[in-house]
């Protein structure tokens, strides 16, 4: 006896919709794939890469991509605790999964209300405003230099960090932390008694991958005055000087690697 899939109709309706709305996608953005090998485009993507080589490996600009290295691993560092702090807090007020008037009516409901809607306004506002556009608003407040890159990824990611934490509070098993709210336990006791130990291998392999995010958002944040590698690059790429270009971007491949590492490790150290 054959057996159908009672949801192969739809599936296959959603499929064609997906894939007639991509033909206006396409349409409104211009995308031509066929540009790319025409003579003319490949002769200049020639000899635009061409220009990146030899790389750059003259000890002065080796030192100074070095030190723009660790100012950009300082920024994403730095702007990442920024951003914990702001996030961790907001993260537990929003998350349900410890509202103790989940399990019952009780005196705090109507607070814990007013208290959520705001922590929820302040994560969207964080996180809807690109990063660039921070870096851009900092640098007029602090001016020039990694300060603002810190400042823009803390706040920035401080939204992104704390929509996420709270949606993995509440994705998770809570029944542990349903029983310890039940018995009188407070928020914060049912968060390190109940949840922590749940979540924590899931919210430190989310955290190292931002992590890396924030390395790659400060060479961008470079650009504007940020510091860090992206300023450098900047600087090679106003003097045509592909080779510094290649080098900074083979750095660049090696903190990626060196993240991703990291993530592996630490996923090791907390299952």
């Amino acid at each position: 006896m054959r057996m159908r899939d009672p949801a192969a109709l739809p599936r296959a309706a959603l499929t064609i919709f997906v894939l007639l709305l991509l033909v206006p996608a396409f349409s409104l953005t211009e995308f031509n794939p066929g540009v790319l090998f025409e003579a003319r485009s490949r002769e200049t993507m020639g000899k635009f890469i061409a220009s990146f080589f030899p790389l750059a490996t003259s000890p002065e600009f080796l030192r100074l991509v070095m030190r723009s290295t660790l100012e950009t691993l300082a920024i994403a560092t730095a702007g990442m605790a920024i951003a914990l702090v702001l996030a961790c807090p907001l993260a537990v007020v929003v998350a349900r999964s410890l509202s103790i008037s989940r399990i019952g009516p009780g005196p705090g409901y109507l607070a814990g209300r007013i208290l959520r809607v705001p922590a929820r306004f302040l994560l969207m506002f964080f996180r809807s405003v690109p990063e660039i556009v921070w870096a851009l608003l900092f640098v007029r407040a602090v001016g020039l230099g990694p300060a603002a890159g810190v400042l823009a990824i803390g706040v920035a990611y401080g939204g992104m960090l704390g929509k996420v934490y709270s949606e993995i509070l509440e994705s998770n098993d809570t029944r542990p932390t349903t029983a310890l709210l039940e018995t009188g336990s407070g928020r914060i006791e049912a968060f390190f008694y109940g949840t922590w130990p749940v979540v924590l291998p899931e919210l430190v392999s989310y955290s190292v991958y931002r992590w890396e995010c924030a390395v790659r958002a400060s060479v961008i944040m470079g650009f504007v005055g940020a510091g860090g590698l992206g300023q450098q690059m900047e600087l090679s790429m106003r003097m045509l000087n592909g080779g510094e270009v290649s080098t900074i971007l083979i750095v660049f491949l090696l903190l990626v690697v060196l993240a991703d590492a990291l993530s592996a490790l630490l996923r090791k150290v907390t299952a």
